[in-house]
């Protein structure tokens, strides 16, 4: 009988065995042809024998491929406690950079006991407009839009940073940071170059 004849047909007994590619087949045909060539009699138990063996060998390492990606799936992902805690912290300072702070109103005031002071004595009508209101305006605007800043990077990064498999509410909570955040910088802008409401003049 054909020794490539029966070489083919164990190969194929090996494929049918493993429903593997025709890398299995391959494998199998020169474990085969090995057998063939050391004189192992044809379609005898040693060399169906060799082919079992290699199929087993094959199962095995498929086996412990397919529990490598289980337990990589069911590994457990980060918790998100910190994207989740950002996007809460972008849309509190979008939400301050329109209402504004504490910090804010200090400076304001700073600026207002400053320009008192240094126009009490020869200053005109309108540098205690300018020193005494305007700056104080300019400053707390300025302070507003360091926080609409911190706000929209903040939810920024969160939006590019946030995994797929986060809660959606996560997403939802920066974006809105971001929109509170953008609002709060533009107003923050306008005012302090007097876009909005320039300041009153001294015949006014």
């Amino acid at each position: 009988m054909d020794i490539t004849k029966t070489d083919e047909k164990t190969a194929d007994k090996a494929v049918e065995k493993t429903g593997e590619t025709a890398e299995a087949k391959a494998t199998a045909l020169e474990a085969a042809a090995e057998a063939a060539a050391e004189g192992t009699p044809e379609g005898s138990p040693e060399a169906d024998g060799a082919v079992d063996r290699l199929v087993e060998q094959e199962d095995d390492e498929l086996d412990d491929d397919d529990l490598d990606d289980e337990i990589l799936a069911a590994a457990p992902a980060g918790s998100g406690v910190g994207v989740g805690g950002a996007a809460v912290v972008s849309a509190a300072l979008g939400a301050v950079a329109l209402t504004g702070t504490w910090t804010g109103k200090i400076v304001s005031e700073r600026e207002t006991l400053v320009g008192q002071i240094s126009t009490s004595q020869s200053g005109t009508p309108a540098q205690q407009i300018s020193e005494i209101y305007g700056d104080a305006w300019h400053a707390t605007a300025l302070v507003n839009g360091v926080f609409a800043l911190l706000a929209l990077v903040t939810a920024v990064l969160v939006l590019v940073l946030v995994r797929p498999e986060r809660p959606a509410w996560v997403r939802a909570v920066a974006l809105a940071g971001a929109v509170l955040g953008g609002l709060g910088l533009l107003l923050s802008v306008g005012t302090y170059f007097d876009l909005f409401l320039s300041l009153p003049t001294a015949g006014s």
